[in-house]
């Protein structure tokens, strides 16, 4: 344990960095008073959680920053761990954002769409689903009940005459057709009303209005408000409501579970039980709970996430600074407390029972301690970079590399590396070492494991690059190779790990192999994709810019426009025309050219 005296911090808010004997940061906090908070932990009877003692054993010296206030030290703390990702902190995923529904309220015509991002532009949002096919199943249903329009800006701008939904009622096709905006607002708010949990006083409104209708002779108009009422009584009759008010609230419980500490998490919205989710915090105990708990509420609640205007607690203590930050991304007043009233005391009850469990997966698929054990990892790797090569004959050489962070994806940080050095010639060794190079100069955070997709030559080309790079003390590096024979169906892929002349002894079906197989395929699939984009421009470039008065900038803006070559291809010259830039006459030359005109019939 590194030693320590008091006098050396000052007695002001600020952030401090535990470093190891490297100088890489392995634990980052926040404090109101610095000498308080890390003379406590060095005094002789405190007593740790296992946790806090593997971070105190590790740790040679301490760096500070300081600010003026808790909450700049919040945000600060937030900023550092996001950007380091400690081994010893609480570090959450951003790609795991619970996709949500977003109403444009902006448009003359919103139409209903899926997102992970809130955007304070006015959007209304409805949520969250953890599954993406729930939210696809019901985004379905609104669209079948509600006439809303489907296509993107794009197409609706561009459109000449109705889509296939027209045709079968579920859009009013405002596109093309001339729709009353005011009875599409009607129908937003009815859209609003039913993702918002107040079904029952819509259908109240349509069945009056239904009877309206018929009284009016306006039979057809009362049938379809007739059907429209069945179909939400049918998606709302398994629907119970746990809340009698209808305010969108969580609610979120920690307890002590397993080897360490259990979250229960519960999204109520409208009154009703939506979602649920579970975390697991191993080696912390009860002393940590305040500070984890406001680090996972910071990181949770972080900018782009839906935020509702009441957040339930199982434990008190946490300052105002948090309920501020929280506030203001939101836009809005959040409250959190403890429980209030019998409903919101029987939801805590039910996301302590979801947090009691926690443990119980992590328990069953510790997919990273089998890896850490297998392939004789210092640790159990939390982030893991796959890199793979992609080209078509040599050419459009890309790298993609995918991220997987906690065992799930980090799309944000998934990145794709033109390689020109190597273009045309299909060497994908020369491929992996140039762009080894280039991960080096991209920086940290680096991963606990780069898996190539390839075996030993591949590895080993990586580990030379490295080598030469001065940076092969920053990756724990392994490869994947398809094996030689089937058994069970399943390949017997290969993992190969630098100074092993044999493979790893990973089990055929074992969760860590499976784990890496997934890894693999999707740097497979991010690299072919990108690979076969680049190809897709170029064939764009050979077959738009040979057309006179057509630049790039126009190519690329036709492109946009109509998103593919088939598309320019069936759109007519007058379609053709509509893209800013083109006038009838190069509408005409570009539409001969699609066609398969020769070149010189596309010339003036």
């Amino acid at each position: 344990m590194m030693p320590f005296s008091g006098s050396d911090y000052p007695d002001t808010p600020g952030v401090y960095l535990m470093k190891d004997a490297s100088g890489r940061i392995i634990y980052v906090g926040k404090a109101k008073s610095l000498r308080k908070r890390l003379s406590s932990y060095f005094r002789p009877s405190a007593d740790h959680s296992p946790k806090t003692l593997a971070l105190l054993s590790k740790a040679h010296h301490i760096d500070m920053l300081l600010v003026s206030t808790e909450k700049e030290a919040l945000l600060l703390e937030e900023s550092l761990i996001k950007k380091h990702r400690p081994r010893y902190n609480i570090v959450l995923r951003d790609d795991k954002r619970s996709l949500l529904f977003r109403l444009d309220r902006r448009s003359s015509f919103p139409r209903l769409t899926m997102t992970r991002q809130v955007v304070r532009d006015g959007s209304a949002y409805f949520g969250p689903f953890s599954s993406a096919s729930a939210a696809r199943a019901t985004l379905k249903l609104v669209g079948s009940i509600f006439p809303l329009r489907k296509c993107a800006d794009r197409q609706f701008k561009n459109r000449v005459r109705p889509c296939l939904y027209h045709q079968l009622g579920q859009c009013l096709g405002p596109c093309c057709l001339p729709v009353d905006p005011a009875r599409y607002r009607e129908l937003v708010v009815q859209v609003e009303q039913f993702l918002s949990g107040r079904s029952r006083s819509l259908v109240r409104q349509l069945r009056r209005r239904m009877q309206q209708a018929s009284q009016e002779l306006r039979f057809e108009e009362a049938a379809l408000l007739r059907d429209q009422v069945a179909a939400i009584e049918k998606t709302t009759e398994g629907q119970a409501s746990v809340l009698r008010d209808a305010l969108d609230r969580d609610v979120l419980a920690v307890a002590t579970a397993g080897d360490g500490l259990g979250v229960g998490l519960l999204f109520v919205r409208g009154g009703q039980l939506l979602e649920q989710k579970t975390f697991h915090w191993p080696g912390l105990g009860n002393a940590d709970i305040p500070e984890a708990l406001e680090s996972f509420l910071a990181q949770f609640y972080g900018p782009g996430r839906y935020i509702p205007g009441r957040v339930v607690l199982s434990h008190a203590g946490l300052g105002p600074e948090l309920a501020e930050v929280l506030a203001e991304r939101r836009g809005a007043l959040v409250r959190l407390g403890p429980p209030r009233g019998p409903d919101e005391r029987r939801l805590l009850d039910l996301a302590t029972d979801l947090a009691l469990t926690a443990h119980s997966s992590d328990a069953r698929q510790d997919v990273a301690g089998q890896l850490e054990r297998a392939l004789g990892l210092p640790g159990a790797p939390r982030r893991i970079e796959c890199v793979d090569i992609s080209h078509l004959a040599g050419r459009g050489v890309r790298a993609g590399v995918v991220v997987f962070e906690d065992g799930a994806e980090a799309k944000p940080d998934y990145r794709a590396y033109a390689l020109p050095g190597v273009e045309g010639s299909g060497d994908d060794y020369a491929a992996l070492a140039q762009w080894a190079v280039r991960r080096v100069q991209s920086g940290p955070p680096w991963p606990d494991l780069l898996l190539i997709d390839g075996g030993r030559g591949q590895l080993a080309a990586v580990q030379r690059a490295l080598n030469e790079a001065g940076a092969a003390g920053e990756f724990e590096c392994a490869s994947i190779a398809k094996g030689p024979s089937r058994r069970a169906g399943e390949l017997e892929d290969r993992v190969f790990r630098p100074g092993r002349r044999n493979p790893v002894a990973l089990k055929a079906g074992s969760p860590a192999l499976l784990f890496l197989q997934r890894v693999r395929d999707a740097a497979h699939r991010f690299a072919i994709g990108k690979s076969r984009k680049a190809g897709r421009k170029t064939r764009l470039d050979s077959t738009l810019l040979h057309i006179s008065g057509l630049g790039p900038a126009l190519a690329r803006r036709l492109w946009d426009a109509f998103g593919s070559l088939a598309a320019m291809r069936e759109a007519s010259a007058e379609q053709l025309a509509q893209v800013r830039g083109v006038g009838p006459a190069l509408a005409g030359r570009i539409a001969l050219a699609l066609a398969g005109a020769p070149p010189e019939q596309a010339k003036p």
